[in-house]
């Protein structure tokens, strides 16, 4: 179970990574549904960096470099040519869906970089909780900082406010005057930045190497996770975990159920998006209406402003 518990943690770290980057960019307003094409190109960037440079380092930020790129594009494309968010999204992911097997065509199959396991001296003596959390690696480690960090500058900064003004009043926000335009660039930056780190940490951590489709679907499940989350980075950590927890489950269940075993893999899929109906069915938001514990538990609202364009007049 002390294994099942860490190779759950350890393989959700990714896609807590995406989830909170693009959680980031959408609190202050803009959305980047290239996320899939960002990740799989990131992947492939990140394993070829580390690779031709023989340090892990320069693969992860060459990976950064990648999301951060394509984050900048939607928000350029968005912000200053009023174009549809969602349009600029998938025309990107089908490029980055396209170009990463032909341009790491090259290195499929060949043996690169990887993070080392680095446990956390008297941490990782703790009962269960020492080898399911502290006996990871640093990507593992940096994940939980993320979210940390994350959720302590959104709730608990002045800055955050800001970023949480920019996503639902944008024109409030830039009458009290908070440059909203650059936030917005600046959050949409950083959270494709990392969005190019998960994907690196696929290739470089999880499951090391490069191929065509390493990472299908995979930015398809971190926005999932970030609608899942209502817009709460801790939440889509826990939203990663149990994505993670359902990944496990399947692969355990394919040798009891040899018939299914085409099926088990895609379940998890399944079920993330049937979590995601349930949530968002009437009679649940009219549950969570009259319950708002439950509603902030189990639900929340996307930004007022996201996806909407800021024209200064």
């Amino acid at each position: 179970m002390v294994e099942t518990l860490a190779s759950i943690v350890f393989s959700a770290s990714p896609l807590i990574y995406a989830a909170v980057g693009e959680t980031i960019g959408e609190k202050a307003g803009v959305v980047n549904l290239s996320m899939e094409g960002t990740v799989m190109l990131s992947a492939m960037t990140g394993f070829v960096a580390a690779l031709l440079s023989g340090s892990v380092l320069v693969g992860f930020l060459a990976a950064a470099g990648v999301g951060a790129i394509m984050a900048a594009i939607v928000a350029l494309a968005s912000i200053e040519l009023f174009l549809n968010h969602s349009a600029v999204g998938f025309v990107l992911t089908l490029l980055g869906i396209a170009h990463s097997p032909f341009l790491g065509d090259r290195f499929v199959g060949r043996e690169g970089e990887s993070v080392s396991h680095l446990a956390i001296p008297g941490l990782s003596r703790i009962p269960v909780a020492g080898p399911v959390l502290f006996s990871q690696d640093l990507m593992v480690y940096g994940s939980y900082l993320v979210v940390i960090l994350a959720t302590v500058f959104m709730f608990r900064t002045r800055r955050g406010l800001e970023m949480q003004g920019v996503g639902e009043r944008p024109e409030a926000a830039f009458a009290r005057g908070i440059p909203v335009i650059r936030l917005r660039y600046v959050y949409a930056i950083i959270g494709g930045a990392l969005a190019g780190i998960g994907g690196a940490a696929f290739s470089l951590d999880v499951i090391l190497g490069w191929r065509a489709g390493l990472t299908a679907n995979y930015g398809w499940i971190a926005l999932a996770i970030v609608i899942f989350g209502g817009w709460n980075p801790v939440r889509a950590a826990l939203g990663a975990y149990l994505f993670g927890a359902l990944q496990t489950l399947s692969l355990k269940l394919q040798p009891a159920l040899p018939s299914l075993s085409q099926v088990l893999p895609l379940m998890p899929f399944v079920f993330m998006i049937l979590v995601l109906v349930l949530i968002y069915l009437p009679t649940f938001r009219r549950a969570g209406d009259q319950h708002p514990a439950l509603r902030r538990i189990f639900a929340g609202d996307p930004p007022s402003a996201l996806g909407t364009a800021f024209r200064r007049e």
